[in-house]
């Protein structure tokens, strides 16, 4: 009953999606607001610098992208997003999964993750963030919409991988 991180497959892409879209729904955690469609959902995962899964005895239960935050001469600079099965929250998921897109970020040449966007009231990211030596870029006000129409600040976070 051990959790394994690894790279999606297309056999992953029915539960993943799954996965990602409540995620969406729930409107406290992701900016998009619309669900990904199966097809739509295969191209997504496909075009990020990596896609990868939390399996527990066969069951997918977290993901995470991959990506750079910018281009050219910030290129170096990764950007990731991890959802967690809401049944499984709590499990250490999250932590695994940020600890496997660190060590893809340096494989893959970045040399910085930055998160844009961690919505102040997500205790448990934050919480692990600082825990994993993320510093914290400031505050930004409001900057979060939450689906009762209300707005909630954000909290950029970077961490230097070399």
């Amino acid at each position: 009953m051990s959790i394994v991180i690894r790279k999606y497959s297309i056999n992953d892409l029915e539960e993943m999606t799954k996965i990602w879209n409540y995620v969406v729904r729930e409107g406290k955690y992701f900016p998009q607001e619309n669900g990904l469609s199966i097809k739509k959902a295969a191209a997504f995962f496909e075009e990020q610098t990596f896609t990868g899964v939390a399996e527990e005895d066969g069951e997918i239960v977290g993901l995470y992208i991959l990506h750079p935050n910018n281009i050219g001469r910030c290129g170096h600079i990764a950007n990731a997003s991890y959802a967690v099965k809401a049944d499984q929250r709590g499990k250490h998921i999250g932590e695994k999964l940020v600890m496997h897109s660190l060590e893809r970020a340096k494989e893959s040449g970045f040399r910085i993750m930055q998160f844009n966007a961690v919505v102040a009231n997500n205790k448990g990211a934050i919480s692990l963030y600082k825990k994993l030596g993320f510093k914290e870029l400031g505050i930004i006000p409001r900057g979060f919409k939450m689906d009762d129409g209300s707005f909630m600040d954000i909290v950029p976070f970077y961490l230097e991988l070399v």
